[in-house]
């Protein structure tokens, strides 16, 4: 049995697709009604703007996907009061089993086009938030005092340790998770 996509989500789906293999430049009404199956009718009902197809294109990556993926870690993380070294060496495997695919580069992008278009910035500062507010989960589950002031500079590494692995492929002379334990046991002593 084959499942319908609503058109809605057919259309933030496609952009993801077109802006992770292309590139925001490369985003045309008429290519994302496309590659959605959809009408340019549909689209411009669903989103009058392009503005608006980009912002809830990073909610729906940051709300759905994103999210669920990183609930599984800090379920995982909560399950058995890791130590730090295991939390770590966890943020490292994930950093490592990212392909960098056109789903992982989307959403990058779509930061980077925030940094542009300042109606996109409240979508991404919801990503970012959903972020530390997993950052905080673990880091609470660590012990690790003030884990909301310790959030941000956690996100901030692992995102840059990120784009750089995106962009040079590695992450550089210093292990991620010797940097995250670097970054958390300096803070905490």
């Amino acid at each position: 049995m084959t499942v319908v996509m609503p058109a809605r989500e057919a259309i933030l789906r496609a952009t993801l697709h077109i802006i992770g293999e292309q590139g925001v430049p490369a985003l045309t009404n008429r290519r994302i009604a496309a590659a959605a199956g959809v009408s340019l009718g549909s689209l411009t009902y669903h989103f009058p703007s392009q503005t608006d197809v980009l912002r809830e294109s990073m909610l729906l990556f940051a709300r759905e996907e994103e999210t669920a993926r990183l609930a599984a870690i800090a379920e995982r993380a909560a399950g058995g009061a890791p130590s730090l070294a295991a939390a770590a060496a966890t943020v490292e495997q994930v950093l490592e089993s990212m392909t960098f695919g056109r789903e992982d580069i989307a959403p990058l992008e779509l930061f980077l086009q925030a940094g542009r278009d300042h109606d996109l910035r409240g979508a991404a500062a919801q990503c970012f938030e959903a972020y530390e507010r997993l950052a905080v989960t673990v880091l609470t589950v660590l012990q690790l005092p003030d884990p909301d002031l310790l959030a941000g500079p956690v996100v901030a590494l692992i995102a840059g340790l990120q784009l750089r692995r995106l962009a040079t492929g590695d992450v550089g002379r210093t292990p991620p998770a010797v940097a995250l334990t670097m970054l958390v046991a300096g803070a905490s002593g």
